[in-house]
C-alpha cells in the first residue's frame, strides 16, 4: 500500500495550490481519503475526506469554501485544490485512507506528506 502526497510548495497569500494523492496497493474505491495538516508546534488537524464509492466530501470549517477536493478514480487520485490560502494554511499536509464508506478516524493508511508554506 501506498499513498504519495505531491505538489505542495510555497505561495503567497491568497494564492492557490492544488495537492495530489496517488494511492496503490489497495482497492480505491472501496477507502474514503482524507487529509490532514500538521503545523510546527500544533496538533495533526483533519482537513478534509472524500468517500471514493459515492464523492461525499467533507471539510474542516476553517478550509471550507476555499477548499475543494475532488477524485479521480481512474488514476487513483485524490485533489485537494487549495484557494485563498492564508498563512495559517502553512503546515504539512498528508492523505490517509481508510477501509470503508465514511469518514471517521480509523485512517490506517499514510502518505509522507507535502510542505504548504503561505507567505505574507
Amino acid at each position: 500500500v501506498q499513498l504519495v502526497e505531491s505538489g505542495g510548495g510555497l505561495v503567497q497569500v491568497g494564492g492557490s495550490l492544488r495537492l495530489s494523492c496517488a494511492a496503490s496497493g489497495f482497492t480505491f474505491d472501496d477507502y474514503a481519503i482524507g487529509w490532514f495538516r500538521q503545523a510546527p508546534g500544533k496538533d495533526r488537524e483533519g482537513v478534509s475526506c472524500i468517500v471514493i464509492s459515492d464523492n461525499n466530501t467533507y471539510y474542516a470549517q476553517s478550509v471550507e469554501g476555499r477548499f475543494t477536493l475532488s477524485s479521480d478514480n481512474a488514476k487513483n487520485t485524490v485533489y485537494l485544490q487549495m484557494n485563498s490560502l492564508k498563512p495559517e494554511d502553512t503546515a504539512v499536509y498528508y492523505c490517509a485512507a481508510e477501509q470503508g464508506p465514511y469518514c471517521d478516524i480509523g485512517f490506517e493508511y499514510w502518505g509522507q506528506g507535502t510542505q504548504v508554506t503561505v507567505s505574507s
